[in-house]
């Protein structure tokens, strides 16, 4: 049995000019991420990995959750290639998890969340928001098995 909890980051800013990679979060963004946190701790597993794309909103939004798990942020693994939009790179990053692991946390972006839900999981989401929380459960041995689980939780900021 494995098991994926995907959190898109909290909404970014706009404000400033600067390389999508590097927007920072909103004061919504963090309220947001920061209530979602909190309402998620008991579905998360202490032996779970985590990854989080390298771009500096999903950092921040995994250091929010993290922080409100109780858990070090130490725990996170910046990965290069979470910073997708594509759902079928991010099918393949989440393949390459080592089979040891049978809970992973992802922190990354949009659409390829939304899409990944929605192929992998069992209950349609038409988008998931910003902070937005899903956790799918597979009845399988090893990633690269990779099908059709079971979504067990969804938690998204406007249903708080």
């Amino acid at each position: 049995m494995k098991s994926i909890t995907l959190i898109r980051h909290a909404k970014s800013s706009w404000e400033f000019p600067e390389k999508d990679f590097d927007r920072d979060l909103t004061s919504k963004g963090i309220y947001n991420a920061t209530r979602c946190a909190l309402l998620s701790i008991g579905e998360i597993e202490n032996n779970s990995i985590i990854w989080s794309s390298t771009a500096n909103r999903a950092i921040k939004t995994a250091a929010i959750f993290l922080k409100n798990w109780n858990l070090n942020t130490d725990r996170i693994q910046l990965k290069d290639d979470l910073y997708t939009f594509e759902v079928n790179k991010l099918e393949q990053i989440v393949k390459s998890c080592p089979n040891s692991t049978d809970n992973l946390i992802l922190f990354g972006h949009n659409s390829a969340i939304t899409d990944f839900v929605n192929k992998f999981g069992d209950i349609f989401i038409d988008n998931v928001p910003t902070s937005g929380f899903v956790s799918i459960k597979f009845e399988i041995n090893n990633w690269s098995e990779l099908r059709k689980g079971h979504t067990t939780k969804i938690l998204f900021p406007r249903d708080i």
